[in-house]
C-alpha cells in the first residue's frame, strides 16, 4: 500500500495551467497505475485520467483531453497532472489514487490522496 499526498492546487484564470503533485510513500509506487480524479461541489468524483505503472500508456476523460497531460517519475515516487487550457467547469478539488484493478471507477482504485483545490475563474 502506498500513502499519497497532492499538491500545486490553487486559483488561477481562465485559459491559465496548473501543475498538480502527487507524491508517494512505499517502496512500491512503481508497481502501480495512477489515476486522478475531481469532484465539484454537489456533484460525484469524476475520473479525470489515468497512467501505467511504466508511464507508458495514459488515457483520459473526453472532458479532459487534448488539455491535461499525466506523467510519473518513479524515481521520485511522483505522479503530475499538467492542466492546460482551464475552463471554469475544471473546478475541483483533485485527487489522486493508486489502481488496484482495471477501470476507471473510483471503486477500481486504493490508497487516495487528501486532495487539492483547483479554483478556475472567468
Amino acid at each position: 500500500q502506498v500513502q499519497l499526498v497532492e499538491s500545486g492546487g490553487g486559483s488561477v484564470q481562465a485559459g491559465g495551467s496548473l501543475r498538480l503533485s502527487c507524491a508517494a510513500s512505499g517502496r512500491t509506487f512503481s508497481s502501480y497505475g495512477m489515476g486522478w480524479f475531481r469532484q465539484a461541489p454537489g456533484k460525484e468524483r469524476e475520473f479525470v485520467g489515468a497512467i501505467s505503472w511504466s508511464g507508458g500508456v495514459t488515457y483520459y476523460a473526453d472532458s479532459v483531453k487534448g488539455r491535461f497531460t499525466i506523467s510519473r517519475d518513479n524515481a521520485k515516487n511522483t505522479v503530475y497532472l499538467e492542466m492546460d487550457s482551464l475552463k471554469p467547469e475544471d473546478t475541483a478539488v483533485y485527487y489522486c489514487a493508486a489502481r488496484v484493478k482495471s477501470g476507471s471507477s473510483p471503486s477500481d482504485f486504493g490508497s487516495w490522496g487528501q486532495g487539492t483545490q483547483v479554483t478556475v475563474s472567468s
